[in-house]
């Protein structure tokens, strides 16, 4: 009689991450750092803003929709995600209730380090620098707890966070839902650019703050993964 194959006693077990996402986090770390070393933070404000400020400082499309409006949509769809969480809807539907909570914890972790960052910051925002009608001197973010005479608390990017701390929403989607999974990180991409833009044209922060917030919530969300992965493989 022919011969049966052996059977493995235990399936292989899952990869804590995938390596492209190290990769892409690696990657896109040094593409930021070269950007912050190129000095172009200022060059790019001065798009907007001359010693006299920033025209669209008070702006009223950027401050009511885009800053206030957009914010308050952003806790409106956590809300509404945190309810997912018991009584799923739509996409939801799709996931099992630990990705529904991985998914939910991303997003609130992200919006954590970033304000964690922001409060202990001193670096200050475009619109205080005396180059653009305010008080302080340039002093780069690197530079932790040197104090440019400004007001500070300017880095990293929150408002910009509204969107960017979605991006954490894609490592909880890619193994059930790998295409919304995508469409889920572009959408949160996209938004969370827009956000920044919006605060850059207003000087009140520079394209690196926007850019770093997008990292940190990135960061944050393959953090999460890997440590909800971790704990079913030990379950």
């Amino acid at each position: 009689m022919p011969s049966c194959p052996p059977v493995p006693l235990t399936e292989p077990r899952p990869a804590l991450y995938n390596p492209r996402w190290l990769l892409a986090t690696v990657l896109s770390f040094l593409l930021i750092a070269l950007w912050d070393v190129s000095g172009q933070d200022l060059a790019l404000a001065q798009v907007w803003g001359t010693a006299q400020g920033f025209a669209l400082r008070d702006d009223h499309f950027l401050v009511t929709y885009m800053h206030q409006g957009m914010r308050n949509l952003g806790w409106v769809i956590v809300l509404a995600l945190s309810l997912g969480v018991w009584m799923p809807f739509g996409l939801l539907r799709k996931l099992p209730t630990a990705r529904r909570v991985q998914l939910l914890v991303s997003i609130l972790a992200s919006l954590a380090v970033v304000a964690i960052l922001k409060r202990s910051s001193a670096t200050s925002c475009p619109w205080d620098l005396s180059v653009f009608g305010g008080v302080a001197e340039y002093v780069s973010h690197w530079r932790w707890g040197v104090h440019d005479g400004g007001a500070g608390r300017c880095f990293p990017a929150g408002h910009a966070a509204a969107g960017f701390s979605f991006v954490g929403g894609y490592f909880a989607l890619a193994r059930d839902t790998p295409r919304a999974a995508r469409w889920w990180l572009a959408v949160a991409l996209v938004m969370g650019l827009l956000l920044g833009l919006g605060q850059q044209m207003r000087g009140a922060h520079y394209m690196s703050h926007t850019l770093w917030t997008a990292w940190l919530c990135w960061t944050a969300g393959l953090v999460i993964d890997m440590g909800m992965a971790r704990r079913r493989l030990s379950a």
